[in-house]
């Protein structure tokens, strides 16, 4: 059996999703006991934890063949990313005390950056958890291509406006079906140690190629533009973030090339969900 986290959101439903189709018996963890409802209409066992919960977890992680460990974002962390450092202690000793088969942590691109960044949050919890005595796997994922819902009404009005920049720079982005399935397979397979796995889509992608697209499916023009870099701390500050600077600093290594994958992309994991799919589905979504 094989206990997933994040069960309600797009990637833990993914990764629940292939495993049930291929058999595999799931333990959903959950928050609440009414949103594990549906998945144990579906057959699966329940189990109420926390990420707060140290004692939640172990028990909701323990007998388990694979655990799949995906934890909430903070797009406002504090200066210091404490709240990862407590979340990677807490994780480190449910699953020392479970002590499940395996692990995979849903970590990202840039979870290795040298410079500070909101992603250094999951270098921090990957710290913790490398000090684990299990098998545990740091896959990391480039760019959802599902940010893009956030652009679904601009792009109907005729204009995205692009914090990623320059417009013709590609950038590694992944499906979140392709997340789903990656996960799902690693759960399943057999290794020992600390490993990372480095996954984006079959191709990397610009922000004027998102535009393009975008225009392709709604039969209409669509243009991007760039938000200006010396605007986004007080466009942050407006939208109520009171530490905004991990924020830039991601997008500045993007941008700048500095967030990528540690061995490049020559040695990343290739999905097979390409851009135009993931929109149509936001674009049905929205409608």
């Amino acid at each position: 059996m094989y206990a997933i986290m994040g069960i309600t959101g797009q990637v833990g439903s993914a990764v629940a999703e292939n495993l049930l189709r291929q058999g595999r018996q799931v333990r959903a963890v959950v928050r609440d006991a009414a949103k594990g409802r549906a998945w144990s209409d579906r057959g699966c066992e329940v189990a109420l934890a926390t990420i707060e919960n140290g004692a939640s977890l172990a028990a909701a992680f323990r007998g388990m063949e694979g655990v799949f460990i995906l934890v909430p974002p903070n797009f406002d962390p504090l200066p210091d990313f404490s709240e990862a450092t407590v979340i990677g202690e807490t994780l480190l000793t449910a699953l020392t005390e479970a002590n499940p088969g395996r692990v995979v942590y849903l970590s990202t691109i840039g979870a290795n950056a040298a410079e500070s960044n909101l992603l250094s949050q999951h270098g921090i919890i990957e710290k913790a958890l490398g000090r684990l005595p299990i098998p545990i796997t740091f896959l990391r994922p480039a760019w959802f291509m599902e940010n893009c819902a956030w652009d679904v009404t601009p792009a109907r009005e005729g204009l995205i406006a692009s914090f990623l920049q320059p417009l013709d720079k590609p950038v590694p982005m992944v499906a979140t079906a392709d997340i789903g399935k990656v996960v799902a397979e690693l759960l399943q397979e057999t290794w020992s140690g600390c490993r990372v796995v480095e996954l984006e889509g079959p191709e990397r992608v610009t922000p004027t190629e998102i535009a393009a697209t975008f225009a392709k499916l709604l039969g209409q023009s669509v243009r991007t533009e760039i938000v200006p870099r010396d605007s986004w701390e007080t466009l942050f500050r407006s939208q109520g973030m009171r530490n905004p600077i991990p924020r830039i600093r991601m997008l500045d290594g993007f941008n700048e090339g500095w967030i990528e994958f540690e061995r490049g992309a020559s040695s990343s994991r290739k999905g097979s969900v390409d851009l135009e799919t993931v929109l149509q589905g936001l674009i049905e979504r929205a409608a």
